[in-house]
């Protein structure tokens, strides 16, 4: 370190010790030696924002004076994790923390204080993870990169079993209090909603439309500063909170009407409450549209003001802003830029469609054709009736070029146009409206964007072809690797240095020492001391007792059929009866280990997992297992619990239906770890592949083409009757072998549906899956071989950095630069 370094460094640490010292005493109110675990966290973190934020100022005047054009992150969600140790890394504290000695200060571990940290509950799964990545990415690569979403208060849920079953509880984090947000009052917008509109004729002959009766929303913006690697750009993140105008109707209120008074504050403050409120019931559709319209509402008028500080020229919009919508959540954003280029600031329609859709660009998530969203035109027109008419209006014009293109193809036509249906049935397709609003659609792995052109919407990508493309999806190793999983970055810093936190494929040089035994047992120790640690909280968590020296099977995402869980907790009772009937014991000792949660409505999944949850009480209890098998499913899957699952996998389970999965993260993220995976050629998993090896790979299951091509001749009643090891299973799941104390055949509807129907595959791949878990045990069981085959994992993952991907967006789609 030279000597500025040396004198920065000691301004840092007086700065900071001086800045904690005043949260205690002023903002938190007590004296050094009285704070708790809770209050040092919010202390430590108040100050360490004060660093961000004045990196944050640098950033924005650094964009100002570069006149950067931005890119705006539509997401409606984001699973951003907790922030403290990760912003101290990335603000150069870290060490500095650590070497601060404040009188009085309690004696509590530094790791105590950061476990106290809640993840803020923004999100669910894959999409908000990776949104999450992506933001970290921007930052740290210089680039004008902001996300707009919602401050939900109680996110998703929490999620705790009892007697197997999910249960939701409210999952309060600190939300508007956390100690990483700050409001921005002067940036509240105002958003109309309900009302009608009123069509007058203008003297030119035109027709003017104004929206009226209106009830008025409002969204306080709070600022999420995220903090880029090495903190030399910190962008922000910004989130909506929906408010009423906070006047209470005295009047009313003093007539006795008290709820009344209060109806209007607790309706509008009800959208930012949770995150995918159940539409199962119309008020849960109506709700989650409106959350929809909020954020997109908010974002845009967000997004014009700060372009309108510097230029009134709309046709220059483009030029300097650049909009990603991630999926459809946010696709209503598109007629809301509309309505107000048109209605507010009176571009006609042809220059405003213009400047509409060269700044919209939409990214497809989805293969599942029920997934994609879509919305009654009834609530639309209700709660949008200005949105309905422009809806109607950009499909008149489209429709209109596509019958250019199609003739009177009904079929093709039907297939791309935004408004399907008549009277009460009549629905808004809004995945159709981002492609027609936007122009680049693009997938997140190659399999997945090929699907979306010859499968998905074949007809959209006849009408343009030049808006489809592909960029894989990524996650940061800043998160990833460098943060949570500690002792294996510095193993491989200390052999490579450390170039591949923003360079991913600096890990290619690993491989010169896959031959080394003391660099191979380094590495193999690093991952039995991350199993002994996650070894502990699973006996916290769970009480179950699990052997580190086991395989760690870990089967840990959203819960859904396509994923198929379903698959590999039936692989689970085959092994079980193979020991108990047969005296046949796995080749080691194996640990499945289960993590994710169910949509509330979702009944069979969550019948799936209070299936996960039987089978590991049966199996954990008997003692002919000996231990050879356990089951664990860890409650309330998180980034925070995904940072101590993650590094201690061994085998990472990837068995999506082949053609369903879009790309997927914790594939990438496993890896990356040091976990070989076993998995069917889906999503990113075919890519990955490819780059680690084949060797290195545990492939087994349909393609996406043999599952089409089985599709319609498809009988799982067939397998189950011709193949012994299936039925046996079946058989054991249609009994009460698993629900002795539920008193009825609680399963029989899983046996039904695998029987009956089976969409996704599961018997026709399941005696493959078990067969390609037999040949991982054997392996397992010469450890320098499978250290090996890790390590290759490990050192061929950099193309699955956000980085990368984000630089590709960059450069190809959001054409903007570094600044």
């Amino acid at each position: 370190m030279n000597k500025n370094s040396t004198i920065i460094s000691e301004i840092d640490r007086a700065r900071l010790k001086l800045s904690i010292e005043h949260y205690i005493k002023y903002f938190i109110g007590k004296r050094t030696c009285e704070i708790n675990k809770e209050e040092a966290l919010e202390a430590i973190a108040l100050a360490v924002r004060e660093f961000a934020m004045d990196k944050m100022y640098e950033t924005i005047a650094r964009y100002n004076k570069c006149n950067s054009k931005r890119v705006y992150y539509l997401s409606i969600e984001y699973l951003i994790g907790r922030s403290l140790e990760n912003n101290l890394h990335n603000l150069g504290l870290f060490d500095i923390l650590k070497s601060i000695k404040i009188e009085g200060f309690p004696d509590i571990p530094l790791e105590e204080i950061f476990d106290t940290e809640y993840d803020p509950a923004l999100g669910n799964g894959g999409l908000g993870r990776l949104a999450a990545c992506y933001l970290d990415s921007m930052a740290s690569m210089g680039l004008a990169g902001f996300g707009y979403g919602i401050n939900y208060q109680f996110g998703l849920f929490k999620q705790k079993f009892e007697n197997g079953y999910q249960v939701e509880q409210a999952d309060s984090w600190l939300g508007e209090n956390s100690p990483w947000q700050f409001a921005r009052h002067d940036r509240t917008v105002k958003i109309p909603i309900y009302g009608d509109v009123e069509v007058f004729d203008n003297p030119d002959g035109q027709k003017s439309f104004v929206w009226m009766n209106t009830q008025t929303l409002y969204g306080v913006p709070f600022d999420f500063p995220i903090v880029g690697y090495a903190g030399k750009s910190v962008n922000y993140l910004r989130l909506f909170s929906a408010k009423t105008d906070d006047e209470l109707d005295i009047n009313i209120f003093n007539e006795g009407g008290y709820i009344e008074a209060m109806k209007e504050k607790i309706e509008t403050e009800t959208i930012s409450k949770v995150l995918y409120p159940s539409d199962a019931v119309e008020s849960g559709k109506e709700l989650r549209l409106k959350q929809q319209y909020f954020f997109a509402s908010c974002a845009i008028q967000d997004i014009l003001r700060r372009f309108m500080e510097k230029s009134e020229d709309f046709k220059l919009l483009p030029e300097k802003v650049v909009i990603q919508l991630n999926d459809t959540h946010p696709a209503i954003a598109i007629p809301e830029m509309m309505r107000i280029l048109v209605d507010i600031y009176g571009q006609d329609w042809e220059e405003a469609w213009d400047i509409t859709t060269k700044v919209f660009a939409y990214t497809n998530h989805t293969l599942l054709p029920e997934a994609l969203e879509t919305w009654p035109a009834r609530i639309i027109g209700r709660m949008l009736p200005r949105h309905l008419q422009i809806i109607y209006e950009i499909n008149r014009r489209f429709m209109d070029f596509a019958r250019s293109r199609f003739g009177d193809d009904k079929a093709k036509l039907d297939k791309v146009t935004i408004v399907y249906g008549d009277g009460d049935n009549q629905i808004i397709r809004m995945a159709n409206l981002s492609i027609v609003g936007s122009f680049s659609v693009n997938g997140v792995a190659e399999i997945h964007s090929n699907l979306i052109k010859t499968s998905l919407v074949p007809e959209f990508y006849e009408l343009w072809p030049e808006k489809f493309s592909n960029v894989t999806n990524g996650i940061t190793p800043r998160r990833w690797l460098l943060h949570a999983n500690t002792p294996l970055a510095g193993l491989i810093s200390s052999k490579i240095g450390e170039g591949w936190v923003t360079d991913l494929t600096e890990l290619r040089k690993l491989e010169e020492f896959a031959d080394d035994k003391k660099f191979i047992q380094a590495f193999r120790d690093v991952k039995i001391e991350n199993k002994q640690q996650l070894a502990k909280i699973i006996l916290k968590t769970t009480g179950i007792v699990v052997d580190p020296e086991s395989m760690f099977i870990v089967h840990a995402k959203r819960i859904h059929e396509y994923k198929r869980q379903l698959m590999t907790i039936l692989q689970v009772i085959g092994d079980y009866l193979d020991i108990i009937k047969d005296n046949v014991k796995p080749a080691c000792k194996k640990t499945y280990i289960f993590a994710g949660k169910a949509a509330p409505s979702y009944n069979f999944a969550k019948l799936i997992i209070k299936l996960i949850n039987n089978v590991a009480e049966v199996v954990n209890k008997d003692p002919r297992v000996n231990d050879m098998l356990k089951v664990v499913f860890m409650p309330d899957y998180k980034v925070s619990l995904a940072e101590v699952l993650i590094p201690a996998a061994n085998l990472s389970v990837q068995s999506s239906t082949a053609g369903f999965e879009a790309s997927g993260t914790g594939n990438m993220k496993f890896a990356l770890n040091g976990a070989l995976t076993i998995g069917t050629l889906d999503g990113a998993n075919v890519e990955i592949r490819e780059e680690v090896g084949e060797d290195n790979f545990y492939l087994f299951g349909l393609t996406e083409k043999e599952v089409q091509a089985k599709r319609a001749n498809y009988n799982p009643r067939e397998i189950y009757e011709n193949n012994n090891y299936i039925r046996r299973i079946l058989n054991a799941v249609n009994s009460n072998m698993f629900c002795e104390k539920d008193f009825v055949l609680l399963f029989k509807p899983i046996f039904e549906e695998l029987v009956n129907r089976d969409y996704f595959f599961v018997l026709a791949d399941l005696e493959a899956f078990d067969k390609k878990m037999s040949e991982a045990e054997k392996e397992y069981l010469k450890p320098e071989v499978w250290a090996r085959k890790a390590l290759f994992n490990v050192a061929r993952i950099g193309k699955f950095t956000s980085d990368r991907a984000v630089m590709e967006y960059a450069d190809h789609i959001w054409n903007i630069h570094t600044c």
